[in-house]
């Protein structure tokens, strides 16, 4: 139950993260129309679960809880693929198909580069 409870309150705090960075993204880019704040917080969020994973897979240096706090919570809540989807039909229903595809280019490709550089970075850390 305890474990519940630590994902949660991650969840709780990447979601908050999430919005947050996804609205001051979207501000700083002065961009009404494209997800650039959705594009980058995933990108961010995955690097950091596979640094994260791999880090504390390789290191053991948090307890468990501590990980599920952080990777399961915080960073599942961070990221935002639901977000990601419902933004894209968005940009298709609105005729923005160029963006629509970049948005999905970008979020797919980008995200599992970022994951990968991130499991790439937490071996060598």
């Amino acid at each position: 139950m305890i474990k519940l409870l630590w994902i949660g309150i991650g969840g709780f705090l990447g979601s908050i993260l999430r919005f947050a960075a996804s609205q001051y993204i979207h501000r700083l880019a002065k961009n009404n129309s494209f997800p650039l704040g959705t594009l980058s917080v995933n990108i961010f969020g995955c690097f950091l679960i596979g640094f994260l994973s791999k880090f504390f897979e390789e290191r053991f240096l948090v307890q468990p809880e501590l990980r599920l706090f952080l990777v399961i919570g915080v960073l599942g809540g961070f990221t935002t693929f639901s977000s990601f989807s419902y933004e894209t039909i968005a940009l298709l229903q609105e005729g923005n198909i160029f963006q629509a595809g970049i948005n999905i280019i970008g979020s797919i490709f980008l995200c599992l580069l970022a994951t990968w550089l991130g499991i790439i970075v937490g071996k060598i850390s």
